[in-house]
């Protein structure tokens, strides 16, 4: 398959490169959804360099992102973490939903991007590792209002110096993403599809319902379109049905709005 082009609509590259120049770490601030991940590769690759990722949730711990010790054949062996390797190797290293964290693990990354950017191999021999000069670290987080995410502390706030935030494109942009990713045949349709998905966002964000669809529910969309799909099926299997899981009340309000748009 081939690959999809990033959009870049608000100039973000542009920023992660002055940041990356200037060896200052970026934090992207955003719901889901809305191409934070897209955005860093795309920007790795412009950059030719090697990207090392992590996706924070309440299972990470400190060994993910230091190392473990392994027992083979009689020997024990120190296996490095990603953080550890990125900073060897001088890599872009993304931190996705780090606000997901435990504290115990944000506060051992906080060792390691504070101006000495090193750390200590407590775990193993206890060297001192000290990132390559062009290391580069972007992190992003979901607002509080998503399910398992906590506000970042200060001093860890305070690592980042540059602050992306990435909301929700205007309509005209995400019609031009999602036809990036379909083919471009049922552009009044998807069309219609962009404006039920604002219509959920903003009442998501005034908190009327408990879900907001993303990017990825528009492209869906129109992907279920090229496949033979009626519009308005699309739209409920795409942006209506998984209201049903807070109650048939919120999951009719949608169906709905859904009808208004698509017909009965």
């Amino acid at each position: 398959m081939e690959e999809v082009q990033y959009l870049d609509w608000n100039n973000s590259i542009d920023i992660l490169k002055k940041a990356y120049d200037a060896g200052l770490f970026v934090l992207i601030i955003g719901p889901k959804g809305t191409g934070k991940t897209s955005l860093v590769r795309e920007f790795a690759k412009n950059q030719c360099t090697n990207l090392e990722s992590i996706n924070f949730s309440l299972r990470t711990r400190e060994s993910h992102l230091i190392g473990t010790k392994t027992l083979t054949e009689g020997t024990v062996s120190f296996d490095e973490g990603i953080l550890i390797k990125s900073m060897r190797e001088g890599d872009l290293l993304y931190l996705d939903e780090i606000n997901s964290a435990e504290a115990d693990v944000l506060l051992r990354l906080d060792e390691a991007l504070d101006d000495r950017r090193q750390i200590a191999l407590k775990e193993s021999t206890g060297e001192v590792v000290k990132a390559k000069e062009n290391w580069f670290v972007v992190a992003t987080i979901n607002p509080l209002t998503h399910s398992g995410t906590k506000e970042l502390p200060p001093q860890l706030l305070s690592r980042f110096p540059v602050r992306i935030r990435l909301e929700y494109p205007p309509e005209d942009v995400e019609l031009e993403i999602v036809k990036k990713h379909v083919s471009g045949e049922h552009e009044t349709e998807i069309v219609q599809a962009i404006k039920l998905a604002n219509t959920l966002r903003q009442a998501a964000a005034v908190e009327e319902l408990f879900y907001s669809p993303s990017l990825r529910e528009t492209i869906a969309f129109g992907k279920l379109l090229d496949g033979g799909m009626a519009p308005k099926d699309a739209a409920n299997f795409v942006f209506g049905n998984v209201y049903t899981q807070w109650g048939n009340i919120e999951y009719q309000k949608v169906s709905d709005i859904i009808t208004s748009m698509f017909g009965s």
